[in-house]
């Protein structure tokens, strides 16, 4: 568990934050530019000294400011990947890894440097200097050194904030595995709602230095302080599934969501595979009966939970379909000539190809 409760003033600035985050896992702190991202996590890592409050790891305390505890930075085994991976120029990528592995003597090791090379794909890299390597090479390295140093939290500061989309594309996959395939916990910094879906496993919502709402991504996705962040158009519901079934051919799976089955466009899966899914609401459509002759391809059962005014002249509809709730974003006038109201069953019908998947194979600890 990382359990923090710190107050921090910067000028005209305060930072007010308070959560409980399970671990391990990826803890997103997300919001827009100035909401106290970065000053939370140099706070959670030793570099900057909280007013007031503490900051605790595994029930251990890290900071508190009432008993005076302030644990040094080099004590404190956590690693930080900065924005631009502040490699050592003069060293190799394996001269950079070597260097993390140093500061890791006395420690337990935990994390094997083969390991590491593998993991992150850095095996043809080693000889190569820092400005021999691509933006994401570098963020690579820079993973593999903080890794090695054999972190128990990795705080990752808006790692891939300087990349292009062909470079942010490259190194996503690999923040996946670190996810799945090592027990770290991470603090993962970003305003940009697609990693936060890719790879989170509980979100802290910030703005204007205050804790807006925390808490599992699925269940945080369905809050109306996400919509004043992220915008009507990416508002929509975070739902896990089990890929049941799978047709290579036409690029398509069937997943098991709730009691329901949902048929979505997915490849590189593979039956039993756990799948997050991001649903847009505008994509949503509510029937009060069965539809036929249509080429929305899933229909499922369902029951509205509550109603709630959105943009103007537009509800948004929370849907329980079958133990995993999605919202719906319709007209009120459509609201009004389906007399829809909470505990009325509908039929939800959601296109196959509007949803978003990713495979999601976290590791137990």
């Amino acid at each position: 568990m990382l359990q923090v409760q710190v107050v921090k003033r910067q000028g005209d600035f305060v930072l007010e934050a308070l959560f409980a985050a399970p671990t391990p896992g990826v803890i997103a702190l997300f919001g827009r530019s100035g909401s106290g991202k970065t000053t939370l996590v140099n706070i959670i890592s030793g570099l900057l000294a909280p007013d007031r409050g503490d900051v605790r790891l595994d029930g251990e305390v890290l900071t508190d400011t009432l008993t005076g505890v302030a644990l040094p930075v080099e004590r404190r085994r956590i690693g930080y990947v900065f924005q631009d991976g502040r490699l050592f120029p003069h060293l190799s990528a394996e001269g950079n890894l070597r260097y993390g592995e140093k500061r890791a003597r006395g420690v337990p090791h935990a994390i094997a440097f083969d390991e590491v090379v593998q993991l992150l794909g850095l095996a043809g890299l080693m000889a190569r200097r820092p400005h021999e390597l691509s933006g994401g090479e570098r963020q690579r390295v820079a993973l593999g050194r903080a890794l090695l140093a054999q972190p128990r939290l990795l705080l990752l500061d808006e790692p891939l904030a300087a990349l292009d989309v062909a470079r942010r594309e490259e190194v996503l996959p690999y923040l996946e595995a670190l996810r799945d395939q090592l027990s770290i916990p991470m603090v993962y910094v970003s305003h940009q709602f697609d990693e936060v879906l890719r790879l989170a496993t509980h979100l802290v919502l910030l703005g204007e230095g205050k804790v807006l709402a925390e808490g599992p991504v699925q269940e945080v996705s369905l809050r109306p302080e996400l919509q004043a962040i992220v915008g009507s158009d990416q508002v929509g519901a975070v739902v896990d599934g089990v890929v049941t079934r799978l047709d290579a051919a036409q690029g398509s799976a069937e997943l098991a969501v709730g009691t329901g089955t949902l048929t979505l466009s997915l490849r590189d899966t593979r039956p039993g595979a756990r799948v997050r899914l991001h649903v847009l609401a505008r994509d949503v459509i509510l029937a009060t009966q069965p539809v036929q002759g249509v080429s929305v391809r899933n229909a499922l059962a369902s029951t509205v939970i509550a109603l709630r005014p959105d943009d103007p002249g537009m509800v948004l509809v929370t849907v329980d379909v079958g133990g995993a709730l999605v919202l719906a974003r319709i007209t009120e006038n459509a609201r009004a000539a389906l007399r829809l109201r909470a505990g009325d069953a509908v039929w939800t019908l959601i296109k196959a190809a509007s949803t978003r998947g990713h495979a999601y194979t976290m590791r137990p600890r």
